[in-house]
């Protein structure tokens, strides 16, 4: 019960950062530009195939939605770090202590109500987009629940990591090494393409060891996956080599079970560094 409690004041305190509302008007300007976009390739590339149609629309699919996934990333980020060491600062969290309360229990707290605030953005926003693109070009992607379930997974992995990172440096820090993090990686997954084209297995390892060590390259580039058409590969597979926004396989159960692996054990740590922390 004090966890859905903490949850629920967590999710209030959200809504009333003024981060909230910058997210909100960075989202419509980019759905706005998106719908513009979209309805301007026919008029801009006419005469395409069906095919090179269905290409061009889950290319610019996907760039849109690594817009909204690096949104969903700065907002998770800087709502993690205050939510935890900004409470911490303020006095707040030894006013809460002080009853009984476990660390534990306010942590999770904390971390289910922000869990449910970038799940649930990924959700409205995504879906939104996803309806643009349909009303606009007459796309639809094959696996759009999956999509849309593994951009939230990248964001409860970035939320976690802030969290971790908000029991031992500041907030502000907390958020810019975490969005720092989330480039980097998504450099090296590009990277890691690039040497899957040229077969340097030097730079593959580079895209593999990053994925494994942070696991949101690796949940975006199966959102990728599951945004773009199947039948896009056998048809434009040179398309597919080392291109940043398409997708040639999906994610592995094992690579999905090791995400989730990741985010418990970083949330343990977590937990563990707050227990330890003057209050």
């Amino acid at each position: 019960m004090t966890v859905l409690i903490i949850a629920a004041l967590t999710l209030q305190e959200a809504s009333r950062r003024r981060v909230l509302r910058s997210l909100a008007v960075m989202t419509l300007l980019l759905l706005g530009l998106s719908a513009w976009g979209f309805s301007r390739i026919d008029a801009t590339f006419g005469g395409l195939t069906s095919g090179e149609a269905r290409l061009a629309a889950a290319t610019v699919l996907n760039l849109v939605m690594f817009g909204l996934s690096l949104i969903s990333a700065l907002g998770t980020a800087f709502l993690a770090g205050p939510s935890l060491a900004g409470e911490i600062e303020s006095g707040i969290a030894l006013a809460m202590l002080t009853r009984p309360v476990h660390r534990y229990a306010v942590l999770v707290g904390k971390w289910l109500g922000l869990v449910t605030f970038g799940s649930g953005f990924v959700a409205v926003a995504g879906l939104a987009q996803l309806v643009i693109v349909r009303v606009t070009v007459g796309y639809w992607p094959p696996e759009p629940v999956t999509g849309l379930a593994l951009l939230a997974g990248q964001a409860v992995a970035l939320l976690t990591l802030g969290l971790l990172l908000s029991t031992v440096i500041s907030p502000m820090a907390s958020g810019i090494v975490s969005v720092g993090l989330f480039g980097a990686t998504w450099i090296a997954g590009v990277v890691g393409a690039v040497g899957e084209v040229f077969n340097n297995a030097s730079l593959t390892q580079v895209g593999t060891v990053s994925r494994m060590l942070l696991p949101t390259d690796g949940l975006w580039r199966g959102a990728m996956h599951a945004f773009q058409d199947p039948t896009l590969l056998t048809q434009f597979s040179e398309a597919f080599e080392g291109h940043p926004f398409l997708s040639r396989t999906g994610l592995t159960l094992a690579y999905v079970v090791w995400a989730g692996t990741w985010v418990a054990v970083v949330l343990g740590l977590a937990a563990a560094a707050f227990q330890r922390r003057d209050v």
